[in-house]
């Protein structure tokens, strides 16, 4: 969940982690939330295909002119594949209301972070979780292990840098 605007512009984005049964095959929603007026509307964001098991999204973060999303699959290991940051330009980010068609955006890679995952010679965890940008302007990401008993019980806490 990110925010962006103040006052009458102020919205509330939540990434919806996987598909709903009228998004179809391979789109999500990016929520927007209008504290305002209460409203609800949305767009729909494409997803990369998964080899296996499934894709989905973890995080949506406001970074200026645009947001950062974690898009991954559920895979560990060397079965990972998809653990990327997208940006979406705030341009493309023009919500409709939700029960009609709903404008697809455009991403951009960002980053593709199966090296960083893979630095600690570990295995890659499945989870990117959160993602942020400090004052510095230095970008972080964590990883959750969400304390079950199929689980490591690592988590990772991995600086990126300036991106």
């Amino acid at each position: 969940m990110t925010v962006t605007g103040s006052g009458a512009d102020e919205t509330v984005w939540l990434a919806v982690q996987r598909e709903w049964a009228d998004d179809g095959k391979n789109a999500v929603k990016l929520l927007a939330y209008k504290p305002l007026d209460k409203s609800w509307s949305a767009v729909r964001y494409p997803l990369d295909s998964a080899e296996a098991g499934w894709l989905g999204l973890s995080e949506i973060t406001a970074a200026g002119d645009r947001v950062i999303i974690i898009e991954r699959d559920n895979q560990i290991a060397e079965k990972a594949k998809v653990k990327k940051l997208y940006a979406v330009s705030m341009a493309d980010m023009k919500p409709l209301k939700l029960g009609g068609e709903l404008p697809l955006v455009q991403k951009t890679l960002v980053r593709d972070l199966l090296a960083d995952l893979k630095a600690g010679k570990g295995y890659v965890l499945d989870k990117v979780e959160g993602f942020t940008i400090d004052a510095a302007g230095d970008a972080y990401i964590v990883t959750d292990n969400d304390g079950v008993d199929d689980s490591s019980g690592e988590t990772q806490f991995i600086k990126l840098g300036k991106l």
